[in-house]
């Protein structure tokens, strides 16, 4: 079922302000860049319950990193981030327009936000302490669910998939909701079919990926070559350190190894990385009966 967004630019920008929504729906989006904020400050959407996230960068690894948190009162809380934490440069609020957001309602969804952030892996939260999930009657979780879903869905329209993991190997509900909720089937999702997963076999390294429509998710556990060459691509060589700064690569064995699912912007960035050397990534993933990315791609059948 599609729907319908509605962004508005109050200072007819992308880079500033923006005020997101989706048709019948009693919650909304801010984002705005930290140097917006004392404008932000003033609107009335911030003046009440609600939830943030923090998004920005870290100096040393160039890894994406986020903070998440509620408020009673979210102008005030974000005001205090400006001298409490400096590594953030965006932020995304969530309120309601209808004011109906309480207290425990925003616990509930900085901490479903927070493990859903963590299941999705693809920023390096900053939140110390995981929030526990605070109790709610059972009509008020499904709320929080539904709030949830939409929220997700502006995030990324905003340009931020921090819920989103990078491939869905399962279907499967949270934890904590799963030991909260009886009897509801879990969300319909997307399986990843065995068919689908590309071998990067090279030398002693083994290498498992598969290809979304974002680019090429090497998985948790596959090896890497544990130097590089002396003719490596500079900008391979550039991010198989920031791999290493970030802890995503690590020795074991002899080897490099992934500590975590990690997606590159194209076969051949992947299969370089792994090897340590520039290689035809296109030609050298292969599935388990033999067929190249690149005969996959030709053949057109779906690659997910």
């Amino acid at each position: 079922m599609g729907k319908s967004i509605r962004i508005y630019l109050p200072n007819e920008t992308v880079a500033g302000i923006r005020h997101a929504e989706i048709a019948n729906w009693t919650g909304q989006a801010l984002a705005c860049p930290r140097s917006l904020f004392s404008e932000l400050r003033e609107w009335p959407e911030i003046q009440r319950p609600g939830v943030y996230i923090l998004f920005g960068v870290n100096d040393e690894t160039g890894a994406e990193i986020a903070y998440i948190g509620e408020a009673e009162v979210l102008a005030d809380r974000l005001h205090s981030h400006l001298s409490g934490k400096e590594f953030w440069s965006e932020l995304v609020s969530f309120s309601s327009k209808d004011e109906n957001l309480t207290k425990a309602h925003v616990r509930y969804l900085e901490a479903r936000l927070v493990s859903m952030a963590n299941e999705a892996n693809r920023y390096r939260l900053e939140n110390n302490v995981a929030p526990t999930l605070p109790s709610l009657p059972r009509a008020d979780r499904d709320a929080m669910e539904e709030f949830l879903g939409f929220a997700k869905t502006l995030l990324g329209v905003l340009g931020h998939r921090i819920l989103d993991p990078f491939v869905v190997r399962k279907t499967s509900v949270d934890a904590q909701i799963a030991t909260m909720i009886k009897n509801i089937p879990a969300p319909a999702e997307k399986v990843l079919e065995p068919s689908a997963v590309f071998y990067l076999r090279v030398s002693s390294l083994q290498a498992r990926a598969v290809w979304t429509e974002e680019g090429m998710v090497v998985f948790e556990g596959s090896d890497a070559a544990l130097n590089a060459s002396a003719k490596i691509p500079v900008g391979l060589a550039a991010l198989r350190q920031s791999l290493i700064a970030a802890g995503v690569l690590s020795v074991s064995n002899e080897k490099m190894a992934f500590k975590r699912d990690h997606m590159f912007k194209s076969p051949s960035q992947a299969a370089g990385v792994i090897t340590g050397y520039s290689i035809n990534g296109r030609d050298n993933w292969k599935l388990d009966d033999g067929t190249t990315l690149n005969a996959y791609f030709e053949s057109g059948r779906d690659l997910l």
